[in-house]
């Protein structure tokens, strides 16, 4: 159906694939299941899905690499499985654009709450709060330096400059621009960006962080070890 939300899936052990697209598809998700990277990045062009389970082990084309080539189309989500949970193909994803990640084995209400949680997110960057540290340059737009956040339009300037941000990356920018100067802990971001209502692995905020100094400044964002970040009034 034409409002069903459509996920494409890239797994390539085929009982794994099966038995996760018929638990989503019971959940009331359309489904384009691949068994490899190449076949992957074709039914992402062809469907243009709403967000995209990228198994980080796949042939042909393995998913941290699809995941790139994606990025490099477009802003949508992106949750990368892995079968380690301390492997460094967890950062490797996050850096190549994933918004989040879901260790292998999971459980199948585990990766619906996950999917739901970052569609939400992207559904509506929300909003932000006025500060009397940052100075309004006219509207919506926040000023930090030579960094400009327009809360209305949802984009960024740096030195009169676009800035490309996925919409996490937004979501992060807008939450430390609510209150800077305001130290805030990596769990308290993972509430508010990634909406988790349970504890979660703070490397996703950590390499978003620093995906975000990247694109506005290594030194815009400043770390309060011990604490968390906070954005430079």
């Amino acid at each position: 159906m034409a409002d069903q939300t459509h996920v494409l899936f890239v797994e390539d052990d085929d009982v794994i694939r099966e038995a996760t697209q018929l638990a989503l598809e019971r959940d009331g998700f359309a489904v384009t299941a691949m068994p490899d990277g190449l076949s992957g990045l074709e039914a992402f062009r062809a469907n243009r899905p709403d967000i995209a389970l990228l198994d980080v082990m796949v042939p042909g084309l393995d998913g941290v690499s699809l995941c790139r080539r994606i990025r490099d189309e477009s802003t949508v989500p992106v949750i990368m499985l892995s079968a380690r949970a301390d492997s460094i193909d967890v950062v490797l994803g996050l850096e190549a654009g994933a918004d989040d990640y879901v260790t292998k084995p999971f459980d199948g209400a585990v990766l619906v709450a996950r999917i739901r949680a970052v569609l939400r997110r992207f559904g509506h960057a929300g909003g932000v709060a006025q500060d009397e540290s940052a100075s309004e340059v006219g509207g919506g737009t926040l000023s930090f330096g030579e960094l400009e956040i327009d809360t209305d339009g949802m984009e960024v300037r740096r030195a009169g400059q676009p800035v490309a941000l996925t919409p996490t990356e937004m979501r992060l920018l807008l939450e430390f621009s609510s209150a800077p100067g305001t130290v805030l802990s990596r769990d308290k971001l993972l509430e508010r960006v990634w909406d988790y209502g349970w504890g979660g692995d703070t490397r996703v905020v950590d390499v978003h962080v620093q995906r975000l100094r990247q694109k506005i400044g290594q030194d815009r964002i400043e770390t309060v070890r011990g604490f968390g970040y906070k954005l430079k009034a």
